[in-house]
């Protein structure tokens, strides 16, 4: 791992040692949008499945219940966090079918980790907002789908149909997890779909509290 992702890899570990253990719990009540994804990725029948930036293995549990046949595999770069996601598959019943490792998301080598090049789908779940180079998140995963694949994202939006001060609050209250919610994602979306030859579709939903955004391989 490299000098820098090893550097935020003890950031993410030192925010999440404590809050991984109730992380579950309070997030429900914000992270928006995330079942709607789960419920959307219609992996085909043996497929498989990538979540990046996987945390505690919710979104993971909650797709491999949602789609059966599908094959689910989930990178972090969190030790702290993979040590949570695994024992709540293993709760789950599911370690048969969903396969954890610690990888940076801007550069990760899934032949090596997991023995798949390419992924049916892949998904990124509130994850961009705390990636430094997000950017570099969304090629690495978009470089990464199979024929047909497809990379799912959601994420904060900027609240732009919604009051001015609950915006002020929320990003203010992000701010001390180190939560930034990316102005630019339509268009970073838009020229990673032109550089890659991908379709792009970007909806903002709940009146801009999320952004949901999609890539497709042609």
């Amino acid at each position: 791992m490299a000098a820098n992702a090893a550097d935020h890899a003890g950031h993410m570990d030192a925010i999440y040692r404590t809050q991984r253990h109730f992380y579950d719990l309070t997030r429900k009540y914000y992270l928006l949008g995330r079942d709607r994804l789960i419920a959307g990725l219609a992996p085909p029948e043996g497929g498989t499945v990538l979540e990046v930036g996987c945390g505690t293995g919710r979104n993971l549990i909650e797709a491999a219940k949602r789609w059966p046949k599908a094959r689910f595999y989930g990178i972090d770069i969190s030790a702290a966090m993979l040590e949570t996601a695994r024992a709540k598959v293993a709760a789950a019943g599911l370690s048969e079918r969903i396969t954890l490792a610690q990888g940076d998301a801007t550069a990760f080598d899934a032949a090596a980790l997991f023995g798949v090049e390419r992924f049916d789908r892949i998904f990124q779940s509130y994850t961009l907002s705390m990636i430094p180079d997000w950017q570099g998140a969304i090629r690495e995963a978009a470089g990464k789908l199979a024929p047909d694949g497809r990379l799912d994202i959601v994420d904060f939006g900027q609240q732009e149909r919604l009051p001015g001060a609950f915006r002020r609050l929320l990003f203010a209250w992000l701010g001390q997890f180190d939560v930034t919610p990316r102005t630019n994602l339509a268009e970073v979306i838009d020229s990673t779909a032109s550089a890659q030859g991908l379709r792009a579709r970007f909806t903002p939903l709940y009146r801009g509290y999320a952004w949901s955004a999609r890539l497709t391989a042609a």
